[in-house]
């Protein structure tokens, strides 16, 4: 008999941890091939991990709740099957639980930490410190003796993702201080010591008047929440608005919307429609599709783009058209639809969620009129589109001016100020609104 270990399998370039949600086998149990042992999450997506071999489980390595490096191994199988003595399992989207997340991946994306951390500052000595925790390091600027000094909530004292990035918010806010190798925030010391002992006193029980109900967020949430204060804390935020008159548009999807969907199997909404534009565009104002390390522009060459999408929990995840410009207005229908389809029914892969260049979102799907959206880390925009709304405007004829109802809405994108100033903001947003106003009503699908 064999016995094989099981290790956190690979599951995108930028992720390089992830979450235990559930051991759906315990040691002593037996396991077929490709049976689910345990289910796994990251900021992506949810996934199930599969055994490698038929077996029994020796040996599980972690607890449910705890986040685990990519690799690592996190079970023990034992079996006759001719196996390597240490295999990593593929993984395949959670049907239990669709939820996953999305807006605002903003790891940067570089897929390792960077080459001046050597393998001793992985572990600091006595101290592990996972991919993720240390890709976060070297991209914010904190030197392995600074955190060495943060103290770690995590299983033996590890330092979380949580808490070096409140770490990077004190410091930047001012709350942290930093001298020769120790961080202590004000009126407040941290010894060693305890560090890895367990806390004796509780926190103090807040009260709350009137009459409330108190709901704990649930797992996607916190993630969603924590992403949208780490994109304001890094990106300076504009946001410039337009209108545009989309009627000839509207009527044009009106028009072809049976026969489209009777010829191609599938429906044309609007998000297509909108993405052309904006693809369109982005080659004519490329630095749109960047992101920035540091003091380098990072200027994409694929065009990628999220489109925010909806979950029936509330929830918001992005899911990634990859090449769109490569694509025909039929190839972004069924992209837009398929991918939508797999977000809500839980069956996103973890790559359909990865590398997006540039984001979309229909705030007018709810019935908002404009919106100011946050940026989706790393890229440097986002545009969001409202709802459509009949309204008297005044056109200009031949015959000169004249008020006629037409088909408008309103279009805002937010933008890092790092880079994209407010006349290259404003004069993308400007060409995508006449993008969709010079839509031909007489062109076919």
């Amino acid at each position: 008999m064999a016995l094989v270990d099981l290790v956190m399998p690979k599951l995108g370039e930028s992720i390089m941890e992830a979450t235990i949600l559930k051991w759906v086998k315990n040691a002593g149990d037996s396991v077929k091939q490709d049976e689910t042992i345990l289910e796994i999450a990251t900021d992506k997506v949810d996934s199930e991990v599969p055994s490698i071999a038929d077996g029994v489980i020796e040996e599980t390595l972690f607890n449910v709740n705890d986040v685990v490096p990519i690799g690592t191994v996190i079970a023990k199988i034992r079996t006759t099957s001719e196996v390597p003595d240490h295999y990593s399992a593929t993984v395949s989207p959670s049907s239990t639980n669709g939820n996953s997340l999305s807006h605002q991946h903003e790891e940067q994306e570089t897929a390792s930490v960077s080459s001046t951390v050597s393998k001793s500052s992985v572990t600091g000595g006595n101290r592990f410190y996972s991919p993720l925790v240390l890709n976060i390091a070297a991209n914010e600027g904190v030197s392995m003796t600074e955190l060495e000094s943060i103290p770690g909530n995590g299983n033996e004292g590890r330092v979380t993702k949580k808490d070096i990035l409140d770490y990077i918010s004190n410091k930047k806010s001012g709350n942290q201080q930093y001298t020769g190798g120790s961080s202590v925030k004000p009126e407040v010391s941290v010894s060693r010591s305890l560090q890895n002992t367990p806390a004796t006193s509780t926190a103090p029980t807040v009260s709350y008047s009137g009459n409330v109900e108190l709901i704990e967020m649930d797992r996607m949430r916190k993630l969603i929440a924590d992403h949208m204060v780490r994109s304001k804390q890094t990106s300076p935020h504009v946001t410039s608005f337009t209108e545009a008159d989309v009627t000839n548009l509207v009527l044009w999807r009106e028009k072809v919307k049976k026969e489209f969907e009777k010829r191609e199997s599938t429906k044309i909404t609007f998000t297509p429609l909108f993405i052309e534009a904006v693809v369109r565009c982005i080659k004519k104002y490329p630095l749109i599709n960047s992101s920035l390390d540091n003091n380098t522009i990072i200027l994409k060459k694929d065009i990628n783009i999220g489109m925010a999408t909806a979950l029936p929990s509330g929830n918001l995840i992005v899911p990634v058209i990859k090449n769109a410009d490569q694509l025909n207005l039929v190839g972004l229908s069924k992209q837009v639809n398929q991918l939508a389809d797999n977000a809500r029914n839980g069956k996103l892969r973890p790559e359909d969620t990865q590398a997006g260049t540039f984001t979309l979102t229909n705030v007018g799907t709810f019935g908002s009129l404009m919106g100011t959206p946050i940026i989706n880390q790393p890229q440097v925009a986002i545009l969001a589109v409202g709802a459509i709304k009949k309204r008297p405007v005044v056109i200009e004829t031949s015959q000169g001016d004249s008020i006629a109802i037409r088909h408008m809405m309103y279009l805002s994108m937010s933008y890092d100020h790092r880079i994209i100033d407010g006349s290259l903001g404003a004069t993308f947003l400007t060409a995508v609104a006449r993008e969709l106003e010079n839509f031909n009503p007489d062109r076919d699908f």
